[in-house]
Formats: structure tokens, sequence, C-alpha cells
């Protein structure tokens, strides 16, 4: 963030910044992950001196056999929800070229019915899968503790600056979680993204970022 903060005029090696920290920071500019494309540029252009991480995947236990682990969930996810939210999202991914593609994408996974064509396409769908081993519960309970741990970063960022402004960044598959986690919390207030992403026009639409 601080490097998209300099002018690209200064964005080169010099006394302080040497080649190999120079080459890992212009690949971090392009490289595909909402850290680097979403909130390092937003946070450089707010004038904001640092984002704060939430999610370190220490949920994500390794279990005996990975492989039949694997083909479990795989199977679980086999269901008319999960082939639904598929056909979803490619009709969406299939129109990101127009004006308005993006903004119909984010419109449509921040929608409130989200939360619930996610359960049922994967979650509540492990929960029902049927190996003796319970590799569907397995993945749940390791899914809802790592939303868990997301949210008390969250919310440890936050209680540390009464009064703050934050914007999570996640994917749609955690945001349903986080916010029932986080609107249990006092001194939280979960602001609905849906006036936010409202259609203003196709003016608005082909500026949209």
């Amino acid at each position: 963030m601080q490097w998209l903060r300099l002018p690209e005029a200064e964005r080169h090696e010099d006394e302080v910044l040497d080649a190999p920290l120079v080459e890992r920071l212009k690949k971090l500019e392009v490289r595909r992950n909402e850290n680097s494309l979403l909130a390092a540029p937003l946070a450089a252009a707010a004038g904001l001196e640092r984002v704060h991480a939430m999610d370190d995947h220490t949920t994500d236990d390794v279990v005996a056999d990975e492989a039949a682990f694997g083909k479990a969930i795989m199977a679980a996810w086999k269901n008319p929800a999960g082939e639904a939210r598929v056909a979803q999202s490619q009709a969406l991914e299939a129109r990101l070229g127009a004006p308005d593609g993006m903004m119909a994408l984010y419109r449509a996974y921040n929608a409130p019915g989200m939360a619930q064509v996610v359960f049922e396409s994967d979650f509540g769908a492990a929960l029902e899968e049927p190996s003796p081993e319970g590799y569907g519960r397995q993945y749940v309970g390791q899914w809802e503790a790592r939303n868990l741990r997301m949210a008390a970063s969250i919310r440890e960022m936050v209680g540390a600056r009464p009064g703050v402004r934050a914007l999570v960044i996640v994917g749609a598959s955690h945001k349903g979680y986080l916010e029932a986690y986080l609107d249990l919390m006092h001194d939280v207030r979960v602001v609905d993204t849906g006036p936010v992403l409202e259609d203003r026009g196709p003016q608005d639409s082909a500026r949209a970022p």
C-alpha cells in the first residue's frame, strides 16, 4: 500500500528500495488477489497508513486422508443448489465485459438471499455428507472456526479505534457468516451493502470500478 502511495516515477530501485524488493512489489501490484488488487489500492487512495489482516487459514487442519476428504466434499457439492449457483456465476462472469457487468456481479454476490444459496449449495450439503469419518462435518467445523477467527480479527481492529469505519473485503461465501457473527457484537454496526451497490444508471455503471 505504501508502494502504491508513491508517485509512479518514484517506484524504482534506489538507496532505500533494493532490486529484489522492487521486483516483489511490482509483482504484487498485478497479483490476482483481493489484498493487492482491491484493499491496497483503496487504502492508498484514501491516504491510510495500513491495511489489517484478518484471515490466516489456521483452522485448515490436515486430515488423515486428504484424498478421501477432498473426494467426499466434492461429492457433497454436486447438488441442485450447487449446480444453480455455478450457472448463476457463469452467467454473471460472461457479462463482465459489459459496462455494468462487474457491478451486476457485486450486486448478485451481495444480495440478501445469497447467504442461503451459499449454505444450501455448500455447507448445508456438507453437513449431510454420509462418510463414516464425518468429513463434511469436519469441513463445516473448520469453516465456521475460520470465520469466527476472521470476525475476532475485525472486532479487535475496530475495538482499538472506537467509531472507526471498516471496509471488509471477503469472498461471497464468508459474507453471511461474518455478518451474523459481527451482528452479535456490542458497539459494532454492520452496514448493508445494497445502497452502496444500487444501480444509478448507465453513466455511473460505466464508471464503476
